[in-house]
């Protein structure tokens, strides 16, 4: 009863045919009795547009109108508001409880099928899914049991009913010959980002201003480069936190405050629990050379990437 269906219409602007309407589905979970839900962002909007209408459905088939009280693309957790009380709210644990192994149930809207369930065990800890764009989808819950298109936003919980994480993502069989890899935002973050927005309506997260994909022995060989893991730069903002310390591109990061970085998710990890004010050392191997230098994070821009 604590998961409900979402459902949503909205306008999102094409790159060849302008605003185009839409509707879409998707799934929630009721994080206190006195109305507030939390879902993804990408359930409740569309290229960075919030939707404009939005439907819960709740387990007991009442239908309310729900508005957004904030979004975070960047985590891609959102909260929306319905106008009751009294609601079944979830009860959430704690990502440092999940185990390899245990039971993960997940509930959800699976291709409009309101409140379906099933059944598998948590595969991993820690994932990554690499290239998630402006969502910075790391530290992820990966599980087995099946995550499918509507399920974006619903629980997935350890064998006591507890809150494990969010669904958000899963990886289709058709594009990678893989079954049932399916991936939670973990508990901790969807609920200090929750409540983040409910407190101001929006989430705050450090910021270092570069662009950078994982170093592998493919791309050592395709560039010429010193080293077969890290995060290479690719872009450093003009006028940027990390351009003013003097990280240049093509510098490879190796390290943040003392956390090796041997892949791009890891850099996203190594700043969660910064902000901004922070000074942090970030370690890159310039040509071979490696240089410690000193950044001063800024709150991370809205329209950042």
């Amino acid at each position: 009863p604590s998961v409900v269906h979402v459902r949503v219409s909205g306008t999102t602007t094409t790159p060849f045919y302008g605003d185009q309407p839409y509707e879409g589905v998707g799934s929630g979970v009721i994080y206190s009795s006195d109305g507030y839900i939390i879902t993804n962002d990408h359930v409740v909007s569309q290229n960075g547009r919030p939707s404009d209408d939005i439907e819960v459905t709740f387990a007991t088939g009442e239908t309310v109108p729900a508005t957004i009280v904030g979004r975070d693309s960047y985590t891609d957790i959102a909260v929306i508001k319905v106008d009751k009380t009294e609601l079944p709210a979830a009860t959430f644990g704690r990502t440092e409880d999940i185990r390899v192994g245990e039971y993960a149930i997940a509930i959800g809207s699976p291709m409009d099928y309101q409140n379906s369930v099933t059944l598998g065990i948590v595969s991993g800890l820690g994932r990554t899914i690499e290239g998630s764009g402006s969502s910075s989808l790391v530290d992820l819950v990966q599980v087995d049991a099946a995550i499918s298109p509507g399920n974006s936003g619903g629980a997935v919980l350890d064998a006591s009913g507890r809150v494990m994480g969010i669904a958000v993502a899963y990886l289709p069989p058709q594009q990678t010959g893989a079954e049932n890899i399916g991936f939670a935002i973990p508990v901790d973050t969807a609920v200090s980002v929750a409540q983040e927005l409910i407190a101001t309506g929006s989430a705050r997260h450090p910021y270092i201003g570069i662009q950078y994909v994982s170093v592998d022995s493919t791309l050592q060989r395709q560039y010429g480069l010193s080293r077969s893991s890290g995060a290479l730069i690719a872009v450093v903002g003009p006028g940027t936190p990390a351009a003013r310390a003097g990280v240049q591109q093509g510098d490879i990061i190796t390290d943040i405050d003392g956390k090796p970085i041997t892949k791009e998710g890891e850099v996203v990890t190594a700043l969660r629990g910064k902000r901004a004010g922070d000074v942090i050392a970030v370690t890159v191997d310039r040509d071979g050379q490696q240089l410690t230098l000193q950044v001063t994070l800024v709150e991370r821009p809205s329209a950042a990437r």
